[in-house]
This record gives structure tokens, C-alpha cells and sequence, in this order.
């Protein structure tokens, strides 16, 4: 469950993060990273090929707003059968026990029957609020893979495709329902694909580079229902995260969730990297050359509050006690304002900490992970509001 810090343990988890943060990895080899992120994912893919992570069985669980809202209501009556809630979280010791010796190696690393498919007109492009009420918009529309679905998904950053299966397991039998998945590591998507769960009826995995705007999705924008970004962004230069989370929001439907998992800061393989893998503030470099950043969310008022007096009485003058605070301000707010500012309304947004326990080993880990759900807003219909309401139940 989910545990509070002590005092002390926060205190240490500073001064862990302060000290392997001092030597800073050189400009030139820093611009290698970024330039060549995709050969270290690929290279990534071609030692562990799928056997590294584990599926992520516990998605329904944290997200259930992947599913339609039928599948929810009714995965909410079968979970007892369905779905081992005891075993919600068990990702975190599979990702551990998989993860140790790579951890080791690399300085800090846990990343850590086929369904009938519906081939009615959705009515989702035609009816719905964002849809363009003419034939020739219709036309363009059905040429994409997953036009006749009315219910779309998008995984970023599939990886092997440990939340692809677990998704298409629950959705192969329910009509209408499609899930994309991408990934810039063409070794990545070469593995998704050779599964002997994938199928392009219900599912469609293609290479792409969220950072490069000027490269096509596969689809039209404005048709999803769901985007899921679980431990993706953490490998993207922070420089370079709002410019991506700015144009997956523009294929989400109005009224459409994004989902958010990834590394909170001073997790237990943010401590563990050593001096001189640092890349910039909570950005590392792991031993072969994959990147990974730590997040905050916002803090409550009261703890904002005794932050910013902490920086007006130790700041020595004026002017730098008002770039302390404006500077921790943006910090402590990161994860909120970075989807705020694509528009979309927060839902959730929360910081998950769990002591994780190897008994065989004796060791144990304090594991953060932020965790958000975000809305875009509903375009209202002048016509019916309460109907537009109906159709995106989250808000």
C-alpha cells in the first residue's frame, strides 16, 4: 500500500539524488544520447527481446477507463474471478526480480481466439460533436486501419507489448474496439507484431517518433478515446515533453483520457545511478545508453506554502528569494501543468510510494511512481448538451 516518508528518509533520498547529480555526463556525449535514442532502444530490444518486463496485467486496476464503459461495469462484477486483486501490484516485485541484475549492470534500471470485428459505420465520426457532417470527410475516414471502430485506443511507447496483450486480451471479443500502438524502436514493433496474440483486425502497431511533429499518424486527429502513456516520457528529453504531450492531445476526441504512469523522484533507481550519469536535473543515462527522467506532481498548498518560506528565510536577497520560489513553483507543479497547458482538465494526479521487499535477498526498495488521469474538454452540443455528457461519462 501505498506509505509515507519519514522525515529522515526524505532527508536521505535528497541527499542521495543531490550527490550522484554532481559530475554532470559531457555536452557532446549528452547530444549522442539524444541523437541516437532509438539505437539504444533497439539495441535494448535485441538482447532482452520480450523477456525483460513483464505484462502489465495490473493496468485494468490503476486504469479503468481504458475499457468501454460497459467493460467497466462489468469488469467491476467479475474482478473477483477475472482479475487477482492481490496480485494488483505485482508488477512491482516481478519488475524487481527481473530488473536486479540489470540494475547492477546498468547503474539504476527497473524500468522498470480470434473476435468478430464490426464493420458498421461508426457512429462516432458522423454523429459525434468533433465529427465533419459531410460524405467526403466520412470517405477519408475509411481508409485508415481501425475506421469502423467506435471505440480507439492508443498505447505510446508499446515497448514489447506488455500492456498491447493484456488490453487485447479483455477487448478481443467486444465489437467496434480498436488499439493502436507505437514505438520508435523498429525492434520493438517487430516484436509486438510477431506475437502470436497479434492480429491487425483489432490491433495496429507502427514505428513512430513522438517527438518528430512533422511525421503522420496513421489516423485523423480527434478519434481517440484513450491514449496511455506508462513509462514513456521518462525516456524523452524533458526540454522536449510538452511538445509531444501537446500533439498526442490532438488526437484524443473532446471529452477523451489520457492516461499517466511513470518514475516519481528519488525512486529507489534514481538513488541507486552514480556520479557522472546525470544528464540535467532527475535526467540519467543508464550503462547502455537509455535514458530515463523522474517526475513531481503539484503539492498541496500547505506544503507549497512552507517551501516558499523556507526559500524567503535561508535566500540572501530580495530578488533571489522571487526566482527560488517562482523556479520551485514550476518544479513542484510539473506533472499538472505539463498536461494542464495541453488543455486538458486534471482528474487525477497523485504520487504512489511502496516499500518493496525481497526476502531472498534482504533487501528492500522505496519505490514513487506519479500517477495522472487527464480529460480534454468536451466540445458542448448547442443542440443537446446533456447528450454530449452521455457519451464521455468521465468527467
Amino acid at each position: 500500500d501505498h506509505m509515507q516518508w519519514s522525515q529522515e528518509e526524505e532527508e536521505h533520498a535528497k541527499e542521495k539524488a543531490a550527490e550522484n547529480s554532481l559530475v554532470k555526463v559531457h555536452l557532446e556525449d549528452q547530444d549522442k544520447y539524444e541523437r541516437e535514442a532509438s539505437k539504444y532502444w533497439n539495441e535494448f530490444y535485441k538482447t532482452h527481446k520480450n523477456n525483460f518486463f513483464k505484462d502489465r496485467n495490473w493496468l485494468f486496476l490503476e486504469f479503468p477507463e481504458i475499457l468501454p464503459e460497459k467493460m467497466r461495469e462489468q469488469l467491476k462484477i467479475e474482478e473477483h474471478t477475472t482479475i487477482n486483486i492481490a496480485n494488483s501490484f505485482s508488477h512491482e516485485k516481478e519488475m524487481f526480480e527481473e530488473g536486479e541484475k540489470y540494475w547492477k549492470k546498468n547503474t539504476g534500471d527497473d524500468s522498470t481466439s480470434e473476435k468478430e470485428y464490426n464493420k458498421k459505420q461508426p457512429k462516432s465520426i458522423i454523429d459525434s460533436p468533433w465529427g465533419k457532417n459531410n460524405e467526403e470527410e466520412v470517405n477519408v475516414l475509411k481508409s485508415f486501419p481501425g475506421s469502423d471502430a467506435t471505440y480507439r485506443i492508443l498505447e505510446v511507447g508499446c515497448g514489447a507489448g506488455n500492456s498491447v496483450f493484456p488490453i487485447l486480451k479483455v477487448l478481443c471479443n467486444t465489437p467496434g474496439t480498436f488499439l493502436y500502438c507505437c514505438d520508435f524502436a523498429s525492434g520493438a514493433v517487430e516484436l509486438v507484431k510477431s506475437h502470436s496474440s497479434y492480429n491487425s483486425a483489432w490491433c495496429s502497431a507502427f514505428v513512430h517518433d513522438v517527438c518528430d511533429d512533422a511525421l503522420p499518424y496513421p489516423f485523423p486527429d480527434e478519434i481517440l478515446d484513450v491514449i496511455l502513456l506508462v513509462f514513456v516520457l521518462s525516456t524523452i528529453h524533458p526540454d522536449r515533453m510538452q511538445q509531444v504531450v501537446n500533439r498526442l492531445v490532438k488526437l484524443l476526441k473532446p471529452g477523451g483520457m489520457l492516461l499517466f504512469r511513470d518514475y516519481g523522484r528519488y525512486d529507489t533507481a534514481q538513488l541507486r545511478f552514480k556520479k557522472g550519469h546525470c544528464l540535467s536535473e532527475n535526467f540519467y543515462v543508464r550503462g547502455d545508453g537509455t535514458r530515463v527522467y523522474f517526475f513531481t506532481k503539484d503539492i498541496t498548498e500547505i506544503s507549497l506554502g512552507i517551501s516558499i518560506l523556507h526559500l524567503m528565510i535561508f535566500s540572501s536577497s530580495v530578488t533571489e528569494r522571487i526566482t527560488n520560489i517562482f523556479n520551485n513553483i514550476s518544479k513542484i507543479e510539473e506533472v499538472q501543468n505539463m498536461f494542464s497547458s495541453a488543455g486538458l482538465i486534471v482528474i487525477q494526479n497523485l504520487v504512489d510510494r511502496r516499500l518493496q521487499v525481497n526476502r531472498k535477498k534482504k533487501v528492500k526498495m522505496q519505490r514513487v511512481w506519479v500517477q495522472g488521469k487527464f480529460q480534454k474538454p468536451l466540445l458542448l452540443s448547442l443542440n443537446n448538451p446533456e447528450e454530449t455528457t452521455k457519451r464521455h461519462p468521465y468527467g
